[in-house]
């Protein structure tokens, strides 16, 4: 348990505030300073998502169908960011990481986001200078305000991460029209980009693989705001 039941604060875990929130603080400061991280070959760091806990969500299935279907579990380890800072993967039923209620890519005020991107690249930079010798490869799925952050973090810390999408296939795709203007991992294009990066970082050759052709149909969208995670 990150935080006791009786040290938790009174401040409800919904809206703009759970970005600053005094527990959320609490449990990323936890993490990048007790949190002892595995060692594997590759760092996957996949966006947090609006059903929880994220492993749960349709969209983390999706991420999930990609991942292992080349790794194993003794080969990657899965960080979650954005709204919840950086969480690993198997802290996601902890809270606060499972309690909050907010979803950046709807909130259209710009102090919010700006208070984010400053505070979300630095701890991501704190997370990859705290890695260096944990992973060999790192990738990072991301669009919108997430992917802004990651690539501050890349400058900051100055740790090598692989950040999918492609922007040339994120242009090809982007779509000024809808309200979430680059899609979401639905998208083929979207999971290919990220199914080759895991294959160029685990060196698996796939010049006669149609592995890159992904198909998983078997994971339902049931709610399209949990794939808007930008």
């Amino acid at each position: 348990m990150i935080i006791p039941e009786h040290e938790r604060s009174s401040e409800p875990l919904i809206g703009e505030n759970v970005i600053k929130h005094p527990d959320m603080i609490r449990a990323v400061e936890w993490v990048l300073t007790e949190y002892e991280p595995p060692k594997r070959e590759i760092c996957i760091f996949v966006p947090c998502s609006k059903a929880k806990p994220y492993h749960e969500s349709p969209s983390h299935k999706m991420f999930d169908s990609i991942i292992f279907r080349h790794l194993t579990h003794d080969q990657v380890h899965v960080v979650v960011f954005g709204t919840c800072g950086v969480t690993p993967r198997e802290l996601d039923t902890e809270y606060p990481f499972m309690d909050y209620h907010f979803m950046l890519g709807r909130c259209d005020v710009p102090k919010v986001k700006r208070e984010f991107h400053k505070l979300e690249s630095q701890r991501l930079a704190c997370y990859l200078e705290l890695t260096k010798q944990h992973y060999r490869h790192r990738i990072a799925y991301c669009l919108g305000d997430f992917r802004l952050a990651m690539e501050k973090a890349v400058e900051l810390s100055q740790v090598k991460v692989d950040i999918v999408p492609k922007p040339g296939t994120m242009e090809k795709l982007h779509n000024p029209d809808l309200k979430f203007s680059f899609g979401s991992l639905h998208h083929q294009e979207y999971q290919r980009d990220l199914d080759e990066a895991i294959c160029r970082a685990a060196d698996l050759d796939t010049s006669n693989d149609t592995a890159t052709d992904v198909q998983t149909t078997n994971v339902p969208v049931t709610d399209d705001s949990d794939w808007y995670i930008v």
